[in-house]
């Protein structure tokens, strides 16, 4: 693995390390951490450093809702999956946007205050674009694993499991 890759998952599991700590666990010095990390974002290799949330543990702080929506769209002569994918990152409420193979084209996550608030922004925001041609949208009840962080602190589900 080289030097670069190193410090690229040792970013992925804590953004927050200092590189004095990168540099005692990779054994480079942090003159070279620092170095290759700002070549890193330089590149566009690292495009940005975010926290966790699990909004759940927000209790009080009102509602915070999250939906995958799939979308299928028609291309035409004038207009690629780059030409959508554009006018859709503009939205806020857009935390992801990806282009998949299979059964649909994109996926994107959406954001919002409430169910209400995230469904009007589909039926208001994305499906009048022309070239989508559907939408599924599919709200997350519950995260149990995101980006790689693990939410398995909740001890407070008391009942018995019953195995056969």
């Amino acid at each position: 693995m080289d030097q670069r890759r190193k410090i690229l998952d040792l970013l992925l599991s804590n953004a927050r390390e200092s590189t004095a700590d990168i540099a005692r666990q990779t054994g480079f010095d942090e003159a070279t951490v620092e170095e290759s990390i700002a070549e890193l974002e330089d590149e566009g290799v690292v495009r940005g450093y975010q926290a966790v949330v699990d909004w759940q543990q927000r209790a009080g702080d009102g509602e915070h809702v999250q939906a995958e929506v799939e979308l299928n769209v028609e291309l035409d002569r004038e207009t690629g999956y780059e030409d959508i994918a554009r006018r859709i990152v503009k939205f806020p409420q857009v935390t992801s946007l990806r282009l998949f193979s299979g059964d649909y084209d994109f996926a994107i996550l959406v954001e919002g205050e409430s169910m209400h608030d995230v469904s009007q922004f589909i039926s208001e925001q994305i499906a009048p674009i022309p070239e989508v041609t559907q939408t599924v949208t599919h709200f997350v009840m519950e995260t149990y694993k995101d980006r790689g962080i693990v939410f398995g602190d909740r001890d407070d589900d008391d009942r018995l499991s019953i195995s056969p």
